[in-house]
């Protein structure tokens, strides 16, 4: 049905060309005499226009278009996991209450809209708000989904109307500018943190059956994706099939997916390249070896495989550490707790995140400002929040002047670690590297989502050659994103 539809679509894009052609083909030697004529002027005019839309510099001044002096300042977020915390250091509120306090409603002036949901389920619940007409003035969002509120004007407001610039975000990551930037190149939302991600992996274990002694010997073994096939195969090898590299198929792809150097979308057309080939391939090599768990994240089994020793290493990003990777090795004082090493892996990659915006509508303006430069731009803050929270804070500079004072983000993070190792000390040359310049569309999750599947269902688990499983995966993007054109 699917293939059948995307044939259908391309007869009728094809029947609209036609009939175009027809109708302009006795002005076509008019038109291009005209053509010749402007294209100087033309080329002028566009020079001038990308000169006169450039991103202006913020000055602090709040754009006399943006509401002020609302009553309450609100902020809406899927869950109580960041928002609190922030608005504590914002407003140096105690760190252990504030939770509750913002609950109570006992934070003056200040409400927090907690959606006790999962982060993907939040998209329906903004749209909600924004139907109601609700009060609302900064939300959340999202990597994943960001882009279905960032591209849209009445949904979230250009940061320059703050009065804020490039140079109140001189020192944030680069990947997590281009994730706030709608489609325009024009700044919408802000993350106060970098997700950047690396390979944690047990190190005793890479000591026995890869003779790494340290994270620099580890990134020797596995810091290309051939490299990371060697190694696994090698463990398979000296276990008998007992020990896993790799935790997931997701996990993988999370870091892989970050590697690809052309968007999943030009022009409205799906791209298929060497790349999806290179994944699939490598997939398939540690899958058929034991070299990845046949796990699903987010189940019991993905970790209890890490406290077994049944699987060795995991991709993991800053926020996951102290969360499923801290379960792998059975909680604090756990079976495998302490027993962990982390090195940067085959490639620099990140692994979620949130962002910033502004809702178009806000009546604090002032507010949404001040919230924004704390979280996101003032330094000693920043610096605060990544030790009080702690948080891998989306600031370079911040991040390497603690982790050269060989700053201890949360003993008991740390102490999963073999010698207490620095664990963001890994990461932040994966933070710096990570580029998507160019790179991301609106439907990168669901098409990601989608060529995941594919490759699992027909190319490891079906057995199916990569042809039917690119034709899968395209039945699958016509399905998901119908305005797409499949080849």
């Amino acid at each position: 049905m699917n293939t059948l539809k995307r044939t259908l679509a391309l007869v009728a894009t094809l029947a609209m060309a036609a009939t175009a052609f027809a109708s302009c083909g006795d002005d076509k030697k008019e038109s291009s005499s005209k053509a010749d004529e402007t294209t100087t002027a033309a080329q002028e005019d566009t020079t001038a226009a990308e000169e006169t839309t450039a991103e202006p510099e913020g000055d602090g001044t709040i754009d006399p278009s943006v509401g002020v002096g609302g009553d309450t300042f609100t902020v809406a977020a899927w869950n109580h996991d960041d928002v609190p915390a922030l608005i504590a250091q914002w407003k140096g509120l105690d760190y252990d209450t504030v939770v509750a306090d913002l609950a109570d409603n006992k934070v003056e002036g200040i409400k927090f809209i907690d959606f006790g949901v999962g982060g993907g389920q939040a998209s329906e619940n903004y749209d909600q708000l924004f139907n109601d007409g609700s009060d609302l003035d900064v939300y959340f969002c999202e990597a994943d989904w960001a882009l279905k509120y960032i591209n849209d004007d009445e949904k979230t407001l250009p940061l320059t109307k703050l009065g804020l610039g490039d140079s109140d975000f001189a020192n944030i990551y680069s990947y997590t500018d281009e994730i706030g930037k709608d489609s325009n190149g024009v700044r919408k939302g802000i993350s106060w943190q970098a997700a950047a991600g690396g390979f944690a992996y047990r190190a005793d274990l890479a000591e026995e059956y890869l003779g790494a002694k340290s994270p620099a010997e580890m990134q020797e073994q596995i810091g290309t994706w051939e490299d990371f096939v060697t190694a696994a195969k090698t463990i398979s090898d000296k276990t008998s099939g007992g020990v896993a590299l790799a935790d997931t198929l997701g996990g993988l792809w999370q870091a892989f997916a970050c590697g690809r150097t052309q968007p999943w979308v030009v022009d409205n057309k799906l791209v298929v390249d060497d790349f999806c080939k290179n994944f699939a391939d490598t997939a398939k090599e540690l899958w058929d070896c034991g070299g990845i768990t046949k796990n699903s994240q987010w189940t019991d089994e993905w970790t209890a495989a890490g406290v077994s020793g049944n699987c060795m290493g995991y991709f993991v990003s800053t926020w996951g550490f102290g969360g499923f990777f801290l379960d792998a090795a059975g909680g604090e004082g756990g079976e495998q707790y302490g027993k962990w090493a982390v090195c940067q892996g085959p490639t620099p990659f990140y692994w979620g995140g949130t962002w910033i915006v502004v809702n178009p509508a806000t009546d604090n303006g002032e507010e949404a400002r001040d919230f924004i430069l704390s979280a996101t731009s003032d330094e000693a803050a920043m610096s605060e929040y990544a030790t009080k929270k702690p948080e891998y804070v989306n600031n370079s500079k911040v991040m390497d002047e603690l982790i050269a004072g060989d700053t201890v983000f949360n003993e008991k993070i740390s102490g999963n670690f073999k010698d207490k190792q620095n664990y963001f000390a890994e990461l932040a040359e994966n933070a710096k590297s990570i580029d998507f310049k160019g790179l991301i569309t609106p439907y990168d999750a669901t098409i990601k989502g989608n060529f995941a599947d594919a490759v699992k269902e027909n190319y490891l688990e079906g057995g199916k050659d990569w042809d039917a499983t690119v034709e899968a995966f395209k039945d699958k993007v016509a399905e998901s994103v119908p305005d797409l054109e499949i080849d």
